[in-house]
């Protein structure tokens, strides 16, 4: 510390101190950019054996394609287990190639790789409606706690009805879906078939994605939120 002239203390203020700090929850252009490009290649390498089974399978036979389609997966499983992914997601991928191999090899069919996928839509569909009927939103129920959402969130307004509305949305998106798959499956398209199993992966991690979005300016200020 050094006097002035009146004699007064000055004191040494770090010029540190008077920049502004960044904001703890800005996210960089690279982050983003990052994030993005992991969402894209884990789509890409969920997708690998249906594209494998259809190539191989439209270029050799429906064995041939089988196996293709399983070494992909088996590739895939590999690939989440390497990048530390959640081993019930990478056991969840190989068993529904399994299974999907498994009616394709019973039923002699390559339209039979798409029977279990074809299913899923109105699985999905009887839980949603119900979960709507409750007043528990399955996309809530699910993705409240990503969202960083209040554990009584059935009861924030603003919030529920984010989820609402998303569960609705995946609701309309299954009744499509399951259409699809209905009319492509009764005229044994596998190609088609494909083509609709694979698209459902980015649709339905655009939905997730718009749902967290809306439910994080939902949440009440001042709620403590989870770990993104």
């Amino acid at each position: 510390m050094n006097k002035n002239l009146s004699g007064s203390k000055m004191m040494y203020v770090s010029p540190a101190r008077h920049q502004p700090s960044a904001s703890r929850g800005t996210t960089s252009p690279g982050a983003r950019r990052d994030s993005w490009q992991q969402k894209a290649a884990g789509v890409l390498v969920a997708a690998l054996p249906t594209i494998a089974f259809l190539v191989v399978n439209a270029m050799a036979s429906l064995t041939a394609g089988l196996i293709a389609a399983a070494v992909a997966a088996v590739a895939a499983f590999a690939w989440r287990l390497i990048r530390k992914e959640k081993l019930r997601q990478a056991v969840i991928g190989l068993a529904m190639v399994t299974a999907c191999a498994t009616v394709a090899a019973l039923t002699g069919e390559a339209r039979g790789f798409f029977l279990v996928p074809a299913l899923i839509p109105f699985l999905v569909l009887g839980i949603c409606l119900i979960s709507i009927a409750i007043k528990r939103p399955l996309t809530g129920v699910i993705l409240n706690k990503v969202s960083g959402g209040p554990s009584d969130w059935r009861f924030v307004t603003p919030l529920r009805r984010v989820y609402t509305v998303s569960t609705w949305i995946c609701i309309a998106v299954n009744v499509v879906n399951a259409v699809l798959q209905v009319i492509y499956y009764r005229g044994d398209e596998p190609v088609v078939l494909g083509l609709v199993h694979i698209a459902t992966g980015p649709v339905f991690a655009a939905i997730v994605a718009g749902t967290i979005a809306f439910a994080r300016k939902a949440t009440p200020t001042g709620t403590t939120r989870a770990a993104r």
